[in-house]
């Protein structure tokens, strides 16, 4: 962002963030599908600037990658938890933000894009306010706006349950090393969802503890015993929706990669690799083979939500 917007702006960088297990049960009577998921934030950041502006207005603007893609109006996460913020913890006649998202995390991709900016949101208002609030208030505000927020909040790794944002940290030794195979079309969730509900009538419950075999593999620090267990009970629905994510997948296995999941409903693919060296490698053969609009190489665990400035 530009430089010249001196000390008066506060800003956050906000973390994407991928599956690396999503079991999802039968859709209950409100709508809502049960969820039991391990998250890993990864580093492929937005970055969030807010100043102080007139009481009442929080006007957005949106740059980078498919900014386009993005609304600024009172529809926006950001707006919505700006406005919840200083309803419940300030003085909402007196509160106003002008709020500038540089956007990398893929729009509509499956990576919580709009949770990491909202949350984003929350730390960066509720400093630039001045507002007493705790961690664990503001992860409940974040539980009203999304349930991918508080997870955005925190980063890391962690299991979520209900809707995902009851939140359990996971020991994860190491760094593992992810290439991002990022689609040139968006996948709708609730379309995701209900494929799902069709190719799953009979959907079994979800567990109630998160899978043990890939809780011992993040604490080994194993990257071939984590490719051994990722799991994303959406794949399935998001491949018969957009079946050219399947291609893309059987290209980044054959070019070496260790695993592939669909992170979230898609339709962005993460490729698990060994090392950096095999990243660089699998991403070169990726973009050679032209099978997806961009490649982006990360790592994870990294931390969610936090002040740059």
């Amino acid at each position: 962002m530009s430089e010249d917007r001196g000390r008066s702006w506060v800003r956050v960088r906000a973390s994407g963030k991928i599956n690396l297990a999503l079991r999802v049960g039968p859709r209950r009577a409100d709508g809502y599908h049960p969820l039991a998921t391990v998250f890993q934030a990864v580093s492929v950041y937005d970055e969030l600037e807010v100043r102080r502006a007139a009481p009442g207005s929080f006007p957005v603007t949106v740059t980078g990658a498919q900014a386009a893609l993005v609304p600024t109006g009172a529809g926006n996460l950001v707006v919505r938890a700006a406005r919840l913020l200083a309803a419940e913890f300030g003085r909402p006649e007196l509160l106003g933000a002008e709020i500038a998202i540089r956007k990398c995390i893929p729009v509509t991709g499956g990576m919580a894009g709009g949770s990491a900016d909202c949350a984003a949101a929350l730390v960066g208002l509720a400093h630039l306010w001045d507002l007493d609030v705790t961690p664990d208030e503001l992860a409940e505000l974040g539980s009203r706006l999304g349930a991918d927020v508080p997870f955005a909040l925190v980063g890391q790794t962690a299991y979520g349950v209900g809707r995902g944002d009851d939140l359990i940290p996971v020991l994860s030794r190491g760094s593992y090393h992810w290439v991002l195979a990022l689609a040139d079309f968006e996948l709708s969730t609730p379309a995701v969802f209900a494929r799902f509900d069709e190719l799953n009538p009979d959907a079994a419950p979800v567990p109630a503890e998160p899978p043990a075999e890939l809780l011992e593999a993040l604490a080994s620090g194993d990257p071939v015993a984590l490719g051994r267990v990722l799991v994303n009970d959406l794949q399935p629905a998001a491949l018969s929706l957009r079946p050219e994510l399947g291609r893309t997948i059987e290209a980044g296995l054959d070019a070496g990669a260790l695993a592939a999941v669909v992170s979230g409903s898609g339709p962005t693919i993460a490729f698990l690799a060994g090392s950096e060296a095999s990243a660089i490698d699998l991403s070169l053969a990726l973009a050679d083979l032209a099978v997806c609009r961009s490649l982006k190489r990360v790592t994870g665990p990294v931390p969610g939500a936090r002040l740059l400035s």
